[in-house]
């Protein structure tokens, strides 16, 4: 998958060292009519080995998404001691079109989690631009007993997005990661977390919001 998959559609970023973040009185423009090319350059990490991640990018550049079929972290019985954490990221090439710039405004994350008494879980999610020395992380635990489909979302206010930096091109990374802890309680049962969509529904969402370029 690394290095050849071409996408239609838009990217965007929690964070940046570029545009500060508009005033409420600035307003969001729409998002750009040309479509953005986006190149997966490396998808790497236990949760996504090869041929198992998809990414696509909606019609209207307003969100694109990643679908997982193998990102199962799960601990306690008989697991696997290195199971207990499952991570993948991805360093994605955008070709934006010029005048506009990007940002994050969220992420929606889903899957299923069977965690046992006094068992946890948690879901992290990290987001950088290459070179950048800083990073945005975002975690959600969960609690046993749970037995259920679970969902987290990561949220930016409006007033605090920044932007991908005008006419510069950086690869843009996000690592994500589930972690399962036995516990005590009901350690000689497994837990376990997913990331997935076996059912076709789409495991995870990233919704952009756009600005237009300063005039150079």
């Amino acid at each position: 998958m690394a290095g050849g998959l071409l996408l239609s559609g838009a990217i965007a970023a929690l964070l940046t060292s570029a545009l500060p973040a508009p005033s409420p009185s600035s307003g969001f423009v729409d998002p750009p009519p040309d479509k953005i090319v986006i190149k997966v350059a490396t998808v790497n990490g236990s949760g996504c080995p090869r041929g198992t991640a998809a990414v696509a990018v909606s019609e209207d550049n307003t969100a694109f998404t990643v679908t997982y079929s193998d990102y199962l972290a799960q601990a306690g019985g008989g697991s696997d001691p290195t199971a207990f954490r499952r991570n993948c990221q991805l360093s994605l090439i955008v070709h934006v079109p010029q005048g506009f710039t990007y940002a994050i405004a969220s992420a929606d994350y889903r899957g299923f989690a069977s965690l046992q008494r006094g068992a946890s879980g948690s879901q992290r999610a990290s987001y950088y631009f290459q070179g950048s020395p800083s990073t945005v992380a975002k975690n959600h635990p969960f609690n046993g007993p749970y037995d259920d489909n679970w969902q987290a979302t990561d949220e930016t206010d409006w007033a605090q997005l920044v932007y991908a930096p005008c006419g510069v091109q950086r690869n843009f990374n996000i690592n994500t990661e589930l972690r399962v802890n036995a516990g005590t309680q009901s350690a000689d049962k497994v837990s376990f977390m997913t990331m997935d969509s076996t059912d076709g529904d789409i495991s995870t969402v990233y919704h952009m919001a756009w600005k237009e370029c300063p005039d150079s």
